[in-house]
C-alpha cells in the first residue's frame, strides 16, 4: 500500500477559518430568513431563501474538496497566496481525515437543505450552526471534528484501510 499524501497542517485550518466565516454568515441570513418557519413558504420561495443559496454554495465547495482536494478553490488560495509568506512547513499530516471531514460537511450541509427544501422548519440553521461549530473549532483550535471521526473508523477497521494491513 503506497503513503498517503502529506499536507501542510496549516492548510485545513485555512480552508476551516474561511468555511467558518462563510457557515456563520449562512447561519445569520437563515436564521433572519423565511428558514425557521420552512412549512409555510413554497418550495420556490424555500429555494430562493438567502441562507439557502449560500448553504449550496458551501455545500458545492465541501463537494469540490472531496472530489478534487488540490483544486478546491481555498486550497488553491492558500497554496499560492498564503503559504508562500509564511515560514516553511515543520508540521505535515495524512490528506485523507481532512478529506474526509469535508465529506462529514457535505453530509451535514446537504442534510440541512434537503431538510429545508421539504419544509422541515429549522433544519437550515441548525445544519448551517453545527457546520459552523465544526468548521470554528478547527480554525481556532486545531481541532478537527471530522478528522477525529475518520479516525475513530479507521481504528474500528471501517475506513482506510487495504487488505495488507489486515495481516
Amino acid at each position: 500500500m503506497a503513503d498517503a499524501p502529506r499536507i501542510d497542517v496549516r492548510g485545513p485550518r485555512f480552508v476551516a477559518s474561511v468555511t467558518a466565516v462563510l457557515l456563520l454568515v449562512a447561519t445569520g441570513l437563515a436564521l433572519v430568513g423565511s428558514s425557521t418557519g420552512a412549512t409555510t413558504g413554497s418550495l420556490a420561495e424555500r429555494a430562493a431563501d438567502p441562507g439557502f443559496l449560500l448553504l449550496v454554495v458551501i455545500a458545492a465547495l465541501f463537494l469540490w474538496s472531496v472530489v478534487s482536494p488540490r483544486t478546491a478553490p481555498w486550497a488553491v488560495l492558500f497554496r499560492r497566496v498564503v503559504q508562500p509568506r509564511l515560514s516553511p512547513a515543520t508540521e505535515f499530516e495524512d490528506a485523507r481525515p481532512p478529506r474526509f471531514a469535508q465529506g462529514v460537511g457535505l453530509l451535514v450541509t446537504g442534510a440541512g437543505l434537503l431538510l429545508h427544501l421539504v419544509g422541515v422548519p429549522w433544519a437550515l440553521p441548525i445544519a448551517a450552526a453545527m457546520a459552523f461549530v465544526a468548521a470554528f473549532l478547527n480554525a481556532v483550535f486545531g481541532l478537527c471534528l471530522g478528522c477525529q471521526l475518520y479516525l475513530l473508523l479507521q481504528r474500528t477497521g471501517l475506513i482506510g484501510r487495504g487488505p495488507s494491513a489486515a495481516t
